[in-house]
């Protein structure tokens, strides 16, 4: 086939018109394209008076090799081969089923691939199946009612199964699209295969990971739901089993650990046990919410309102003068704001969107940088108390109570607490409590935050909206650590193997799906399958 770059379509034309771009582009006649399959789809907004999408396909022609020789086309080239091919496997007996601890995207990634080829993983999780989890979520969301196991942080899916489901990456690497393409046959939109941006959205992510539980469990392996990991069981530096709640020892050689980013009770473990840990640095900030119309009209102008091009995203960044970073991430078009706390007395906010994005707010996270000479400790979990310090602190801001502290924009940059709020409703539940958030942020936080915002609204009309509903506090942007894992991808002790966002190897839903992919990888290659498929 024939890769086929930069077609522009109008936002008001349809595939047939992408058919007849297609074959202007290879200068054919209609009868030699026998069929095309879209490979990236996005958008061009620069020009806001002539907005287009933009296509690469993969073309299945006549006449491949003349068409190949005549063209001078540099975006007309042979479709690469991007098959995702299962390794090797060992030869070393495996005397017990691999463990993997943790059922975010690097430990269901880790479990469906080690399930794939053979060797009948089990999943252990410490929270819930995601049926019961939403339940106790949506008890907080309403009550504030705090289910420390069972949160928008642990159970089935991971912190990102409440989440927008964005599934970009930076990372380059052909496991990428294996990823995308297991949570089609799980049940997502086929479009996320080819969309620049792709997203799943909360509603189509819980019903892809009970999909793809059910298909672990079809190929042999096993999951279990309030299954807590409390010990690593080492003898001469080896991993032998794990200790799991009350219920005893489990014996295994290997195990996975995808603990996500706010298991810190497991962290404190992993140091008792003398596992290789060290700081890292990370980000925090708040959720800064605006109307989508806003956004839209901001990014799209005139054509704000046309449905082919869907809710707005942005994505901004300012470098300050007192040399810290301020960046927008995670951004939630037509999304809300929602409580993300997994520990009691403590607040932490992140953003959400189902697959419509369709509800009257944007929202996206504002976070600054903070590094280890911010920690002012040596101690490798240092982070992790930086992290608990504030969201304690915003906890009492808040009333106590699980409400989130809140300020307005024109109020932040006063330096004044917010008494009233403006036509921006904020979306966090339980509710939230008007206040100024300098009582819940270090000062070079809140001073990078106050330059950003107004020097934001120069790249995204109406950012420094006075209205504006800032909402606090975002900790948990990534992992607050790196578990060292050497060349094989072990910690030091041997079979233990970090993986994913916890572990410090990832950023998001693929990168740590990928990262999954990588350990399972890494296992096959030292053992055999326990059983042939």
């Amino acid at each position: 086939m024939l890769r086929v770059a930069e077609i522009k379509v109008p936002i008001d034309k349809d595939e047939v018109y992408l058919k007849m771009e297609i074959i202007k582009k290879l200068k054919i006649k209609e009868n030699d394209l026998i069929s095309y399959r879209i490979f990236k789809k996005s958008i061009d907004a620069r020009k806001k008076d002539k907005i287009q999408f933009v296509y690469t396909v993969d073309a299945e022609v006549k006449n491949y090799n003349k068409i190949l020789e005549k063209t001078k086309d540099p975006h007309i080239m042979p479709t690469p081969k991007l098959t995702y091919q299962m390794i090797e496997t060992g030869t070393k007996k495996m005397t017990n089923p691999p463990i993997v601890v943790g059922t975010g995207p690097a430990g269901l990634f880790a479990g469906l691939i080690l399930a794939r080829m053979g060797y009948c993983p089990i999943l252990l999780e410490r929270g819930k199946s995601v049926e019961e989890r939403s339940k106790d979520v949506d008890l907080f969301w309403r009550k504030g009612v705090l289910n420390p196991e069972s949160n928008v942080q642990f159970g089935e899916g991971g912190a990102g199964t409440f989440s927008d489901g964005k599934l970009t990456t930076q990372i380059k690497d052909l496991r990428c699209k294996k990823v995308l393409e297991e949570l089609v046959e799980a049940g997502a939109p086929e479009e996320i295969i080819y969309y620049s941006k792709p997203h799943v959205g909360t509603d189509h992510l819980r019903r892809v990971v009970k999909n793809i539980r059910e298909t672990i469990i079809a190929l042999g392996g096993q999951v279990k739901f309030e299954s807590k990991v409390t010990d690593i069981i080492v003898e001469n530096g080896k991993v032998t089993g794990v200790q799991v709640n009350k219920q005893g020892i489990i014996p295994t050689e290997t195990v996975v650990l995808a603990v996500g980013h706010s298991a810190r009770d497991t962290f404190e473990m992993l140091h008792e046990k003398e596992v290789g840990i060290q700081q890292k640095a990370f980000s925090i900030g708040v959720r800064i919410e605006h109307p989508q119309g806003m956004v839209n009209k901001s990014q799209y102008g005139t054509a704000a309102e046309n449905p082919a091009l869907g809710a707005a995203d942005y994505k901004l960044s300012y470098h300050a003068k007192n040399g810290r970073s301020a960046y927008t991430f995670c951004m939630c078009p037509g999304g809300q704001v929602v409580a993300a706390a997994s520990e009691e007395g403590r607040v932490v906010t992140n953003g959400m969107s189902y697959y419509a994005r369709n509800l009257e707010n944007a929202n996206s996270a504002l976070l600054v940088g903070v590094t280890p000479e911010d920690f002012n400790s040596d101690h490798p979990l240092a982070g992790v108390y930086f992290q608990q310090k504030w969201e304690e602190e915003a906890f009492k801001a808040g009333g106590s109570n699980y409400y989130a502290p809140v300020q307005l924009v024109k109020d932040f940059l006063k330096d004044i607490p917010s008494t009233q709020l403006g036509i921006v409703k904020p979306s966090y539940t339980p509710g939230v409590h008007l206040t100024d958030l300098r009582n819940c942020l270090p000062n070079y936080v809140t001073d990078t935050m106050k330059e950003a915002i107004v020097a934001l609204d120069g790249k995204l009309k109406g950012f420094a909206m006075e209205d504006a509903v800032m909402t606090g506090v975002e900790t948990r942007s990534s992992s607050p650590i790196r578990i060292i894992r050497n060349e094989s991808l072990e910690s030091n002790i041997q079979g233990l193997y970090p993986s994913g966002e916890g572990a410090g190897y990832a950023g998001g839903i693929i990168s740590a799906a990928v990262d999954g992919i990588k350990v399972a990888e890494a296992i096959a290659k030292n053992f055999s399958p326990i059983k042939k498929n």
